[in-house]
């Protein structure tokens, strides 16, 4: 469920944020560097390729280690300018679209049941040519949405923890759990980026654009894995780069109501 979605804003850090979209070292073979989430200048996460036309894609990378906050944000139904600032100090300052969503994740594992990568993508790409095996996003992750764009296009909708569950400790899973079991609503926070990605040629069964809407998770780790456990919502304030996705700007635009509508599986 989409709660609200603020106006596109300026934000972030001018300096020197501890987390930034960036293009990693060219090398001779390929046009342009690597896609990267870094973090403390260690790349995190390496993200799709740059042509639209590769598979879409986030794959942990060493960088990821660490969270960015207690896990304490209160729970609100709106748009917190506080909770805003004090997450957009993380980030490189650039153009940012507050959304406010109410999630229930679902912990998918690589390969495994739900897996993204294993399935719908596989059904539009194909295997990945070289290793002949789905995409590999080196970390469990949770799946939280999906619906229609159109007939030739569709949402899904991915939120990434920065450390895997695994790494999480059981007593404050289990605090939440607690919480979460006695009607709480409370909020985990989140940069997010768009990419929207096709294949050049039909390779699979099912060819249509991929929309990635992909939650990068700064803060709420515990409350999530919880969430996830208990079939249980929680909100997720997640910050937009609005720049560093591969969307279009009529994309972006049509991202707030495409977001508000039903759940709907592809087909």
């Amino acid at each position: 469920m989409l709660v609200t979605v603020g106006e596109a804003r300026v934000l972030g850090n001018p300096g020197e944020p501890r987390l930034r979209f960036v293009e990693g070292p060219k090398d001779d073979v390929n046009w342009r560097g690597r896609r990267l989430l870094t973090v403390d200048d260690a790349p995190a996460f390496e993200l799709s390729n740059w042509c639209g036309t590769c598979q879409f894609l986030f794959q942990r990378l060493e960088g990821a280690t660490t969270t960015f906050s207690p896990d304490d944000p209160d729970g609100t139904a709106e748009l917190d300018d506080q909770l805003i600032a004090r997450f957009a100090a993380l980030l490189p300052e650039g153009l940012y679209q507050p959304l406010l969503l109410q999630v229930r994740p679902r912990l998918v594992r690589p390969s495994g049941p739900g897996d993204y990568f294993a399935e719908e993508q596989i059904s539009t790409w194909g295997l990945e040519s070289f290793w002949g095996l789905p995409a590999y996003p080196r970390t469990p992750y949770y799946r939280t949405f999906e619906t229609a764009v159109d007939a030739d296009a569709h949402l899904y909708e991915f939120v990434v923890p920065m450390v895997p569950p695994s790494w999480n400790e059981p007593d404050r899973v289990a605090a939440h759990t607690a919480e979460l079991s006695g009607g709480a609503i409370p909020t985990a926070v989140a940069v997010a980026i768009l990419d929207v990605c096709a294949p050049a040629v039909a390779d699979g069964p099912d060819y249509y654009s991929h929309w990635a809407l992909t939650h990068f998770l700064l803060d709420g780790h515990h409350r999530m894995q919880a969430a996830a456990g208990t079939g249980r919502p929680l909100r997720l304030l997640s910050l937009l780069a609005v720049d560093a996705g591969l969307a279009e700007p009529e994309q972006i635009a049509m991202l707030p109501s495409v977001r508000a509508a039903a759940p709907r599986a592809r087909g």
